[in-house]
């Protein structure tokens, strides 16, 4: 087929009476297309609408006729999780299997290991997952244009690299991807798309360039509105001394008319500028006497299916470290966050002197995995935060000052 074409005219979403966005126009072409915005801003849920997985409430998709579309969303789909990773592959082939050689020929080309391709989809790590899922998009799906929700997500560095490789080989394949991380929007993409409350504003540069004219934009329209409220206020004295005087003349009680005509135009015609959300967020503090938060003594970290990972003969995290755990994908970073929250005691009813993780009697654990596993998807954020509230009043808890952590990167 010729250029792929999708887009969208006017499109607005909402779930129930909250809307998601609105108003939003643009249409994608041969150009690799950043797709950004703030988190909340609706971005994985226009890409749902683009794909056909919801419907718009107002507005409409358009696409070329017989554009084959591909998409790889931020999370492994739950079917996919007992398929091996080459059942996974296999997907997007023919059912006969006439074409599953193309699976090892890939392997081969992406440089993937041959056995990760034998192990079950639940078993490898999240950034495992979404290179297979998105090497099966690129290459075995063929599809006309791709479309990519957050694809570094869980990959590390030399994945990431590794990702980037992969994507510059399809020089002819146009994308929409959906990214926070800019410096892979910079070298993967040549146009660029924000989503805002104000719409979708479309640049036809990549990410850098296109924000620093966008936030240039911004910033012209909000002098502009400036000078507005300025000359809407000067305007308003005049008519108010208009109006004084027009009690002993009729000719100022009609400038005072006119006057107030001319801030009414100023006020429809007025420049809307755009004001971002501000987030803030703090961390409760208190006060610990104690030095060791943890200790670690002879842990051993395995995968999901029971291979031993690697082992901590000695570690002891203090009162306010903060560490950042780095490692390639599959190495077990994710799983030893997992056996430290499945050693927490806040009780110390099982812990002895033989233990291979002592926390400190006073810590409150917090643990948020990369699947967000533990949150009740189907329970308000208000419902979820309030029973948190009390769940902690419920129990003597201590925290320090700056909280010792564990970074996964």
């Amino acid at each position: 087929m010729g250029a792929a074409v999708l887009g969208v005219e006017r499109a607005s979403f909402y779930y129930g009476a909250t809307r998601v966005f609105e108003g939003v126009s643009f249409a994608l072409d041969a150009a690799r297309t950043a797709l950004v915005g703030e988190n909340g801003a609706g971005k994985s849920t226009l890409l749902k609408c683009l794909t056909g997985e919801l419907e718009l409430n107002e507005g409409k998709v358009v696409r070329s006729r017989g554009l084959k579309l591909g998409y790889v969303p931020q999370e492994a789909p739950e079917a996919l999780l007992p398929l091996t990773a080459r059942e996974v592959l296999a997907r997007a082939l023919p059912e006969d299997g006439s074409e599953d050689w193309r699976i090892d020929v890939l392997l081969d080309e992406f440089e993937i290991p041959f056995e990760l391709a034998e192990r079950r989809f639940e078993a490898l790590s999240g950034g495992w997952r979404r290179l297979f899922m998105i090497a099966s998009a690129v290459r075995l799906a063929e599809p006309d244009l791709l479309i990519l929700d957050e694809p570094t997500n869980h990959l590390d560095l030399s994945n990431i690299n590794r990702l980037e490789r992969w994507l510059a080989a399809e020089r002819r394949l146009p994308m929409l991807i959906v990214s926070h991380d800019r410096a892979f929007l910079e070298r993967t993409t040549t146009r660029t798309i924000f989503l805002r409350s104000d719409g979708a504003h479309a640049f036809a540069v990549p990410f850098v360039q296109a924000r620093a004219e966008l936030m240039a934009r911004d910033a012209a329209e909000a002098a502009r509105r400036k000078l507005e409220a300025r000359e809407i206020a000067r305007l308003e004295q005049v008519a108010q001394r208009y109006r004084q005087w027009g009690v002993l003349n009729d000719k100022f009680h009609k400038r005072a008319k006119a006057t107030e005509k001319r801030i009414a135009r100023i006020e429809a015609e007025r420049t809307e500028a755009y004001a971002g959300r501000e987030r803030r967020l703090e961390l409760a503090e208190g006060e610990m006497d104690a030095k060791v938060a943890l200790r670690l003594a002879g842990l051993d970290v395995c995968a999901p299916d029971g291979r031993p990972l690697y082992r901590i003969d000695r570690l002891n995290v203090a009162v306010g470290d903060r560490i950042a755990l780095l490692g390639p994908n599959g190495a077990g970073k994710s799983m030893l966050l997992s056996a430290l929250a499945a050693a927490y005691d806040p009780d110390q009813s099982h812990y002895d002197g033989t233990a291979a993780v002592r926390f400190n009697p006073s810590i409150r654990l917090a643990v948020f995995d990369q699947g967000m596993r533990d949150l009740p998807l189907k329970t308000s954020l208000f419902d979820y935060v309030a029973g948190r509230r009390a769940r902690r009043r419920s129990r003597p808890t201590a925290s320090w000052p700056r909280p010792a952590s564990l970074t996964l990167g």
